[in-house]
């Protein structure tokens, strides 16, 4: 499937200077200026970001960075990291997009896999300690000790744009981290770009975005899944993007105030963050038409209020689950008439939907025998997909460990229903047999609304799971609990904790392992984490 007609490809290192060669009228607006450009300001055309692009390669090779070399980037969370990549891969370097959120010991041990030419960052994290490392280091807002102001290395001549072979490294994301030290994953320009984004960017019916949108994003700009966003939704012409730096419900409702979307993709803990404003009278989520959710688990209390909030006749929220090594696998249409249904015992979004028909392979496996199970039985699930990423930095048995011939195998428990859907349970480090903690998590969510957070935690053999919550004002009602659990597996008495002391990862997932290490000192869960 092609982006772009004629002979040229595609490519991410000069992708604002096409658009702009082809007259997108698209205007970005963002929630707060860029942290490498302040004085800019919030409001950019693609022209004026083609040309940030191009000098930023400039810097990139003033600071002595060659085609092939690795630039790290890690830095407050904003969408400069997806600039930042074009302007790295614009010069033939391969950009690797650290989290913000990264712990000090987790950052020193990818940046010695790495081993990058140059580290670019911002005064803020280096405050935090982000310089503790011996790695050439560039301040990208300003100077910073023991790093390299960028204003020193502007106004030199912006060099020609390096092509490589579809088949080389592009981009490096981390995984999540949410069971232990992230992954580095390889992506290529065929498999990030001709596979995963150009599937995107195609014009589908109803969910595509299309020129008269104003398409809404707030998720962690350090994955990879900012890469593929940018160049599809812009590739789009939309009218407007509106990016959010961050998830403060006060900064949805100016930004998306001012700049009402009509297509909004957003972390699941951001749009928990932000349910409340859904559902004020003056909510900046009436026009939506087309909502996106990916990296984690979505409750449908959280569906519905979004769902509810918007004035279109027929909104839908696509649900996609993937991973980062291997792009979006299945995908799940969500309408109010599907959610409505509050008899059922168990409401859930654990039906994740079919497989990309004709693209994309599902197989539920013995975790012990790697053999495939009959429907309905759960095992953990093997994908064969043509977006697969090359590999981990660093890391090529744990990487063989994770493939099975041409099956890759995502460590998630689930199991296929007659009809071929996909029911995920649990990531299989986290799961208990028997059960699934995830769905029981939508259960309580679903009963007890006053819950912004609901975590299950495997106590180990022969002890109940341990319910860590977090409510909207502290506190629950004894009462209201023992009626939400009454025909629920027993549970052991539930921890309430304030939302900042959950520990969670970028890209908002809750860190369960550290949870665990933190409540159940010396418990054995019954996952193996064999395929985290």
């Amino acid at each position: 499937m092609r982006l772009l007609p004629g002979p040229r490809p595609l490519d991410l290192g000069p992708l604002f200077e096409t658009l702009a060669e082809r007259d997108s009228p698209t205007v970005v607006q963002l929630s707060r200026p860029l942290d490498l450009a302040a004085e800019h300001g919030e409001r950019w055309t693609i022209p004026q970001l083609a040309e940030l692009v191009r000098e930023l390669s400039a810097m990139l090779a003033a600071a002595g960075v060659r085609p092939g070399q690795r630039v790290a980037v890690h830095k407050r969370n904003h969408w400069d990291y997806a600039l930042l990549a074009c302007a790295a891969a614009r010069i033939g370097a391969v950009p690797a997009l650290l989290s913000g959120h990264l712990e000090p010991a987790a950052l020193a041990a990818l940046l010695t896999r790495l081993d990058p030419a140059l580290l670019l960052s911002d005064r803020y994290t280096l405050a935090l300690g982000g310089a503790a490392h011996p790695v050439r280091t560039v301040s990208l807002d300003g100077p910073s000790p023991g790093a390299i102001d960028a204003a020193t290395l502007r106004g030199f001549a912006v060099p020609p744009v390096h092509r490589r072979p579809d088949d080389d490294p592009l981009v490096i994301n981390h995984t999540s981290g949410t069971t232990g030290l992230p992954k580095l994953v390889v992506h290529t320009t065929t498999s990030i770009v001709r596979k995963i984004t150009a599937f995107e960017a195609h014009r589908w019916p109803l969910i595509s975005v299309r020129p008269g949108d104003t398409v809404g994003n707030a998720i962690a700009y350090a994955h990879g899944r900012a890469v593929s966003w940018t160049i599809s939704a812009l590739w789009a012409r939309p009218e407007t993007v509106a990016v959010a730096a961050d998830s403060e419900p006060a900064t949805a409702a100016r930004l998306f105030g001012a700049h009402p979307p009509t297509v909004l993709e957003a972390l699941p803990s951001t749009y928990v963050r932000w349910q409340r404003l859904a559902a004020e009278p003056d909510t900046p989520f009436t026009e939506l038409r087309v909502l996106t959710s990916t990296f984690d688990a979505i409750h449908p209390p959280t569906v519905r209020a979004f769902l509810a909030a918007s004035r279109h006749r027929s909104p839908v929220w696509l649900q996609g689950w993937g991973q980062t090594e291997t792009g979006p696998v299945t995908f799940r249409f969500l309408t109010r008439r599907a959610l409505a249904g509050r008899e059922e015992r168990h409401p859930t979004t654990r039906d994740l939907g079919r497989a990309v028909p004709l693209r994309i392979g599902l197989r539920v496996v013995d975790p012990r025998t790697l053999r495939p199970v009959r429907r309905g039985e759960v095992g953990v699930v093997l994908v064969r997909t043509p977006n697969l990423c090359t590999g981990y930095v660093g890391e090529p048995e744990r990487w063989a460990d994770k493939r099975t011939g041409r099956w890759f195998n995502t460590g998630d428990l689930g199991a296929r229903t007659r009809d071929g859907r996909l029911l995920l349970l649990d990531r299989e480090v986290d799961g208990m047999p028997g059960v699934s903690l995830v769905e029981l998590e939508d259960v309580l969510h679903d009963r007890l609304p006053e819950l912004v957070e609901a975590v299950l935690l495997d106590a180990g053999r022969h002890r109940p799971p341990l319910p860590i919550l977090v409510s909207e004002h502290g506190g629950l009602d004894p009462r209201r609990w023992r009626r939400a659990v009454r025909d629920l597996p027993e549970l052991a008495e539930p921890l309430l904790l304030d939302w900042d002391a959950v520990p969670r990862t970028g890209t908002g997932k809750v860190r369960r392992h550290e949870l665990r290490t933190r409540y159940l000192a010396g418990a054995v869960g019954h996952g193996t984490g064999r395929w985290t």
